[in-house]
């Protein structure tokens, strides 16, 4: 059976494109788990970012956010302050060019910033927390 939906760590630094074509061939949606990277890398300081959201008036998360759902991934940010809830919602109303998604592409390093799924020590210790 495959999945309908496949949430992996994806934000701007780890853009998962393999996987993402992947999941496209077997059309199962990938979903971002953690689109704004835990705040990692300076995400939300990003000079890419912020001059991107510059010319569209937006915040470096709104930009992070609007390269997620134009690359056709479902974002679901957590936060509990109302006022980045509506800043979350508000990227509807832009769309980045071909040229503002090559400079994000250009943030990709391809790896998690959290842990390496791939790697068999953290397989085995993940397995243990479920003993």
């Amino acid at each position: 059976m495959v999945p309908t939906v496949n949430q992996v760590e994806t934000h701007v630094f780890n853009q998962q494109t393999a996987a993402h074509d992947l999941m496209k061939k077997y059309n199962t949606q990938i979903e971002s788990w953690g689109p704004f990277a835990e705040g990692k890398n300076n995400l939300f300081t990003n000079s890419t970012l912020r001059e991107v959201g510059d010319k569209y008036n937006k915040s470096t998360a709104q930009v992070a956010l609007r390269f997620l759902i134009q690359r056709d991934v479902v974002v679901i940010p957590k936060t509990v302050n109302k006022n980045r809830m509506e800043e979350n919602y508000n990227v509807f109303d832009f769309t980045l060019t071909a040229e503002d998604m090559e400079k994000i592409e250009a943030l990709d390093t391809g790896k998690s910033l959290f842990f390496s799924h791939y790697d068999p020590q953290t397989v085995e210790y993940i397995i243990s927390l479920g003993k």
